[in-house]
């Protein structure tokens, strides 16, 4: 029987305290939610009958306060069963030691405004991440402060209940890292706060004010960093920032319902989460109907080499040369409208020159997108017109009153005066109007030649039009021209095409408010192209990037990113980190995986696992699917204790395939696309590419009517295939390429 910690009493009893103290606030919160609700209803009630303005006053004080009250409860209540994961003392310079708890939240006195709970993400809770034991120092905004940290000590706490407690040196923190690698897949994504490692605590607070990008190895945790440095850049800088103006951009709606659960127990709440399709969609207004993402991908995987026109236009569309190209295209439109600027007039009076005009527009506006422009201008050309109309009409008004005193006093002949007054009398009361109403109407008729953009007919234009890429692109071969004119003779649109058309958009009408995002986290960032990150950094006017990816999966290689030189260049400002230890699989599995590391045409070091040892994978010879021995393989995984099961198969076809031959053996299965939910209820069939960012506690790969091949797309795939399980991994089937060389 394992031998209780001598602080064991003690430790429960300050549990219990937090409790009860959480509890009293607990209540306190119902009661304040409670009394805020009842003011507002009663402010609602009153408006029939009382002075309106005071009621509006009191609904809006009441719903501040109440959103105060339920944001306060939630929080409790989200960490009541846990409130806090480790403890240090510590003793600040000049200043009495005292005992830390360090939570997911920070939790204060109300009386002494001493902490009950200290926040995962405040400076001195770094020291129980970075700090060894001893005299150190850490930070507090760029100010550096000396202490001494005695002891680390991290609780074990289930339902309220404290079941262990750990000292931390190197050897324990070894030990807790091993027993919480070993935990389920479905609980360690949101518990890894307590077992956050140094190299990952560095990125998590590295600089928030500039851009980061993270090489990372499968398994080294770089969804949880990104998701944790959202938290802590939201706890750091968010007193002064708006968190809906903070993206991720998920690789899949499969991937983000599997990281749901994890920003709202970080104590992040409302910031945009979406795919990049859906994001440039969204800011530009544009209803496409886009090719399966995918299709591409496939078609590689089912034939040795993609034609060679096609991939060159794919691989284009995704590169600065393909910007440039862009750039040129907004230039010409640019000149074409600088064209139709005109002289303005008010009746034959000119109001402001043409040259002038557009010295504005291609010149002093030329920081603003060309809409944005006109409507500057068009502001400007209305303030002319209105003071030039009144000095126009103050000028012909002086004018007609000189030549009538001139015609009263200065014709003799009366009936030769007479007809002089009746003509400028005449002449004054048409023209004045005229001209008053003309004025009035001036910046309207003027500005009608400049037409909105229709962003999606211009890109469009470009792609069918071999005048236009005449015109515009400079060093293409005639038969890469060809192949591009050839490929869009068909109205078709592609995810390849999206850089493109959010960089027009940009440019030309400027991105909304409501989706200009201030800072953007991309996960599985590898899989983007050098246009598609240049373009949302031009577009959303920042670089504050946190990129996370590994190029060793990086699938969609033919369309995307090859090396991170071109990412640095983009974002000069960036740091670059690699982590290459994997917190997921064991020796056993990575060791594996690691041979298909060697055979990649990039040259990127092998994984470190994490010293945790587990079952050797398992290889099935089936050269047909058998049905029944995967049950039995299924089955076996659930008895060992594990949740999470997935049957990776290397395409969707055979996913499809594989389903309907397990569905009619009667098998608790889900098939799971782009929009699934996961269930942790039943096996899981998954195609390859969409495994990626996933982990199971066990995976069983399939290869069969699709075997991977020796091939750059294939080694990729079966190696995100072979990096998903934590514990278990069985291959079945198919394991011979078409070339008899074994891929492992």
């Amino acid at each position: 029987m394992m031998q209780k910690h001598p602080d064991f009493e003690f430790e429960i009893q300050r549990l219990d305290y937090t409790k009860e103290y959480m509890q009293k606030l607990l209540e306190e919160s119902l009661s304040d939610v409670k009394s805020s609700q009842d003011q507002i209803r009663q402010s609602i009630a009153d408006l029939d009958y009382l002075d309106s303005s005071l009621s509006y006053i009191n609904i809006l004080t009441n719903t501040r306060f109440f959103e105060m009250a339920r944001s306060q409860k939630e929080g409790l209540e989200a960490i009541q069963q846990k409130p806090y994961f480790a403890r240090i003392h510590f003793q600040k310079e000049d200043e009495a030691d005292e005992l830390l708890y360090i939570g997911k939240t920070s939790l204060f006195h109300r009386e002494t405004q001493e902490p009950i709970i200290v926040d995962w993400r405040s400076p001195v809770a770094n020291v129980y991440y970075d700090g060894r034991l001893g005299n150190l120092s850490y930070k507090v905004r760029d100010e550096e402060f000396e202490g001494h940290l005695y002891s680390k000590r991290q609780y074990r706490i289930e339902e309220g209940e404290l079941l262990d407690i750990r000292d931390v040196d190197l050897t324990t923190n070894d030990e807790l890292l091993q027993e919480a690698l070993a935990g389920k897949a479905d609980t360690r994504l949101t518990e890894i706060v307590s077992t956050i490692q140094a190299e990952q605590n560095a990125i998590i607070r590295a600089n928030l004010k500039q851009p980061i990008i993270v090489q990372g190895a499968a398994g080294s945790g770089k969804t949880t960093i990104a998701l944790h440095r959202i938290s802590y850049f939201l706890y750091t800088l968010g007193e002064n920032f708006p968190s809906d103006k903070l993206m991720i951009l998920a690789p899949s709606k499969l991937f983000m319902d599997y990281i749901a659960d994890v920003l709202p127990e970080l104590g992040v709440g409302r910031i945009c989460q979406t795919t990049y399709t859906e994001y440039v969609l969204n800011a530009t207004g544009l209803k496409l109907k886009l090719t399966d993402p995918d299709a591409k991908l496939e078609q590689l995987t089912e034939s040795e080499t993609l034609e060679t026109g096609l991939l060159f236009v794919t691989r284009v569309k995704g590169s600065l040369q393909y910007r440039e190209i862009m750039r040129r295209y907004v230039k010409k439109l640019e000149l074409d409208m600088a064209d139709l600027f005109q002289d303005v007039f008010i009746e034959k009076y000119r109001i402001m020159k043409a040259s002038r005009l557009k010295q504005l527009f291609l010149k002093d506006f030329a920081y603003l997108p060309v809409e944005k422009r006109l409507e500057r201008i068009k502001i400007i050309v209305d303030s002319d017109v209105k003071r030039k109309r009144k000095q126009l009409m103050t000028m012909l008004t002086t004018k007609y009153d000189a030549a009538l005193d001139k015609a009263l006093y200065g014709i003799r002949d009366e009936e030769k005066r007479k007809a002089k007054l009746t003509r400028i009398l005449e002449e004054r009361d048409e023209r004045l109007p005229i001209i008053e109403k003309e004025g009035k109407t001036t910046v309207t008729v003027y500005m009608r030649r400049f037409k909105k953009f229709n962003v999606k007919k211009l890109y469009r234009d470009w792609l069918a039009s071999k005048e236009l890429q005449k015109e515009l692109v400079h060093d293409w071969s005639d038969n890469e021209k060809n192949a591009f004119f050839d490929a869009h003779k068909k109205e078709v649109w592609e995810v390849e095409d999206l850089a493109a058309i959010y960089y027009l958009h940009a440019l030309l009408k400027g991105v909304a408010d409501n989706w200009k995002m201030r800072v953007v986290f991309i996960d599985e960032v590898q899989d983007y192209s050098e246009f598609q990150l240049a373009s949302l950094q031009e577009g959303l006017e920042t670089d504050m990037f946190t990129m996370v990816g590994d190029l060793a999966q990086g699938i969609h290689s033919y369309r995307s990113l090859t090396s991170w030189e071109p990412v640095k260049e983009l974002f000069p400002r960036a740091t670059y980190t690699t982590l290459q230890k994997s917190y997921r699989t064991t020796i056993e599995i990575m060791n594996l995986a690691n041979q298909v590391l060697t055979r990649m045409e990039e040259d990127l070091p092998l994984v470190e696992p994490v010293v945790r040892h587990g079952r050797e994978p398992q290889f099935y010879d089936m050269p047909e699917f058998d049905s029944a021995r995967i049950k039995n393989i299924y089955e076996g995984i659930i008895k060992r204790g594990h949740q999470s099961v997935a049957l990776i198969c290397k395409t969707r076809k055979d996913a499809e395939k594989i389903h309907i031959h397990l569905e009619k053996f009667g098998m608790p299965i889900q098939l799971l696309g782009e929009q699934s939910g996961i269930s942790d209820k039943c096996l899981l069939i998954i195609p390859s590419h969409l495994a990626k960012g996933l982990e199971f506690d066990a995976v069983i790969i399939a290869t069969f009517n699709e075997p991977f091949r020796n091939h750059p797309i294939d080694r990729k795939l079966l190696y995100v295939a072979m990096t998903r399980p934590m514990h278990e991994l069985h291959i079945v089937g198919v394991t011979v390429t078409t070339t008899n060389q074994k891929l492992i």
